[in-house]
């Protein structure tokens, strides 16, 4: 980036001669551009400076698109703003082009994504690769007129005041839209009772953007998938005017994705919906940001920084000073810790109010079941579940929940029962279907002949049962009902008429009316998962469930098979406040996430020794101790891909909230440093990764 010093004087205005090109006509107002190149490389994570030509003077405006010359390639960026003066101390080079003249990063959108990065010890360029969609250049020519004069196009008003009714079940939660309405920040978590119908939680959505939006503000909606993208912007006919919504969302592919997008850039939209990446989205005059579901894992992104959905939206509500609203059949541990802690007040139905709206829930291990069927904790289909399939099926359609996906998605030896491996890359075996061969769910090569390693059987028999071997044997066992599946690449949105419904867990479609009945199978092969928020996850997949049951007056009624008493407690009960207070006092007692914060390392050893070792130097100098556990190697639970190998570890580094700014700032810029000097791999590096532990 060196190039000759010597300019016409002309050009300088009091500004550094050694920093401007030779042979360049620079502009003579702000001439230098400081510009944020696309780099995943941590000691790139800053901006460089470059001289604005004249000829891009009016184009080159604080969030285009530009090229640059950096290193002798050509790289895309943002430019972040322009300056009278550079303390770069070389000759700049200037602006290669501005791409675009649409400003498409705005200003709380930019310092959004800093505060991401920060959070996450990633890199500003990873966030805005998420916060920004592609562009699409055709869409562009209706747009930088209205974008340049900052100003945005009018959007209809509501025909009349947002309507409560969904909300008016809830203790205080017409206060809560009443406050939002008058142009308030509210701040309220709550657990909607059912997950169908006209006060299904997608109205609750609905409505509350409605409100917001009658205080002349906007609204940022975030789902964890298309489904229930469909049902929230379904709700929000009738409420608020169509043109006022804008759908962001991967699924629909880049046009209408980036037309959307230009859309509330240009205020044409006040209502932003969409799944995880549309929690960056360019609302303008933003009142209220809202995410359903936050225990479900399709809002991590699963690229660097790895950033969670529900974060940048707290992150982004602080920043903004909007109201926040967290909505979710059950509560994970994570907004539980920011209702004790004072920072969200929760929305609740009175018990009066739960018992008449819920259905009944009735569990296969309790002492009055065991007395009627002493089988009923070794049985997958106790009869109680049976019983209520069969007089479900004469009033609705009843929902069966199970565990996995496909026909037999594990298989055992039948003399040792251990796990069927593949000969070839050691993957687990696996049925799909009746009349198949064993394949491995690995490489898909077939097992014709396999022998089992351990005890030399040839004979093997199903593990674990999936959906599609659920609703064969169901099927049989309830001639003449039509069965319906819902799993894998084959999920139904919804189900209509008397059917039988098999869906795995997360894929259950939404019944005209409300299922009759609800059996909850395989609770112990949830429960049993060798993770932390097994528990956790489990129930919220039961509670997702069952709100899609009729309530108990019209006899709805859901069967669990489970034998933990806390967990299937909760549903009995219906209290998943209860559960997540439960949850996060062990944690707290535990010293785990989310009561500390974790960050885990993972590489080859000595990079990651040689990192944590830094690590902990520096903060050590700064009197800051973090607990260690590790590094211990990683086991393969899937095909090695990539670079990772069995010799690669793992070291996990807790350390409470009050610590957090000073540790994080430690472990991004001694990644940077790391990275800059190129002399050991590079590691990886995560934040509050929940599949960690």
């Amino acid at each position: 980036m060196v190039a000759d010093s010597s300019v016409q004087p002309s050009l300088l205005q009091g500004f550094p001669a050694r920093t401007l090109p030779t042979g360049v006509a620079v502009a003579g107002h702000l001439p230098v551009a400081r510009v944020l190149v696309e780099s995943s490389l941590p000691h790139l994570d800053r901006p460089f400076d470059y001289a604005v030509p004249a000829a891009l003077d009016q184009a080159a405006q604080p969030g285009v698109r530009v090229k640059v010359k950096f290193n002798g390639q050509d790289l895309n960026g943002f430019l972040l703003e322009r300056v009278a003066e550079s303390d770069a101390g070389h000759t700049l080079v200037p602006l290669a082009k501005v791409v675009s003249p649409v400003p498409v990063l705005t200003p709380a959108v930019k310092d959004l994504a800093a505060a991401v990065a920060a959070r996450y010890a990633g890199t500003v360029s990873d966030v805005l690769r998420l916060a920004v969609p592609p562009r699409v250049a055709r869409l562009e020519k209706d747009y930088p007129a209205s974008l340049d004069t900052g100003e945005a196009e009018g959007v209809p008003a509501l025909p009349g005041a947002p309507g409560v009714s969904s909300w008016a079940p809830y203790r205080t939660g017409a206060a809560f839209l009443r406050h939002l309405a008058a142009g308030g920040a509210p701040r309220a978590v709550i657990n909607p009772l059912h997950g169908y119908g006209p006060t299904g939680w997608p109205d609750l959505l609905a409505q509350a953007a409605a409100a917001a939006y009658a205080s002349g503000r906007g609204a940022l909606l975030v789902v964890p998938d298309y489904r229930d993208l469909d049902r929230v912007e379904d709700a929000l006919k009738g409420l608020v005017p169509e043109e006022a919504v804008a759908r962001l969302t991967a699924d629909d592919g880049p046009t209408p994705r980036y037309r959307n997008f230009l859309r509330l850039l240009a205020g044409r939209a006040k209502i932003a919906i969409g799944t995880r990446s549309a929690a960056f989205a360019p609302v303008r005059d933003l009142g209220l940001v809202a995410c359903w579901d936050d225990g479900d894992d399709l809002h991590i992104e699963q690229r660097a920084p790895y950033a969670h959905a529900r974060e940048v939206l707290l992150l982004r509500a602080e920043q903004e000073g909007t109201s926040c609203l967290l909505a979710g059949h059950a509560r994970s541990t994570e907004v539980q810790r920011l209702v004790e802690a004072g920072w969200a007040v929760p929305v609740e139905a009175g018990r009066s109010t739960v018992r008449a709206s819920v259905p009944r829930v009735v569990s296969t291990a309790d002492s009055f079941e065991q007395g009627r069927d002493p089988l009923a904790t070794i049985a997958r289909l106790p009869h109680a579940a049976w019983q209520a399939a069969k007089e479900g099926l004469e009033r609705g359609p009843v929902l069966v929940q199970v565990a996995r996906a496909g026909y037999a998605p594990s298989l055992v030896c039948e003399t040792c029962r251990e796990p069927a491996r593949c000969a070839h890359c050691q993957g687990p075996l696996a049925l799909a279907g009746t009349s198949v061969l064993p394949q491995c769910r690995w490489c898909s090569t077939p097992a014709p002949d396999w022998k089992c390693s351990h005890c030399g059987g040839r004979r093997l028999r199903k593990g674990a049962t999936g959906v599609l071997r659920t609703a064969e044997e169901l099927g049989r066992a309830f001639p003449g009902t039509t069965v319906v599946t819902s799993s894998g690449d084959q999920v139904k949105a919804t189900v209509a008429g008397k059917a039988l419904v098999v869906a795995t867990v997360g894929a259950e479609p939404v019944a005209d009316g409300g299922y009759a009945a609800a059996l909850l199978l395989d609770g112990d092969s949830l429960l049993r998962r060798e993770t932390l928020r097994a528990g956790e996850d489990t129930v919220r997949r039961w509670f997702n469930a069952a709100a899609l049951v009729r309530p108990a007056p019209d006899k709805g009624l859901v069967v669990v098979t489970a034998t933990d008493t806390a967990a299937t407690g909760a549903l009995l009960r219906w209290d998943p406040a209860g559960y997540a207070h439960r949850e996060l006092s062990l944690r707290m007692e535990l010293q785990l996430p989310p009561a500390v914060r974790i960050a885990s390392v993972t590489g080859p050893r000595a990079a990651v020794e040689h990192y944590t070792g830094a690590v902990e130097a520096d903060l050590a100098g700064s009197g800051i101790t973090v607990r260690t556990a590790g590094p211990a190697p990683l086991l393969l639970t899937a095909p090695p891909s990539g670079r990772r190998t069995a010799e690669d570890v793992r070291t996990l580094l807790f350390f409470p909230y009050g610590q957090a700014a000073a540790v994080v700032r430690v472990l991004r810029v001694t990644r940077a440093a790391v990275a800059a000097k190129r002399t050991l791999d590079p590691v990886q590096l995560r934040l509050d990764g929940v599949d960690v532990l």
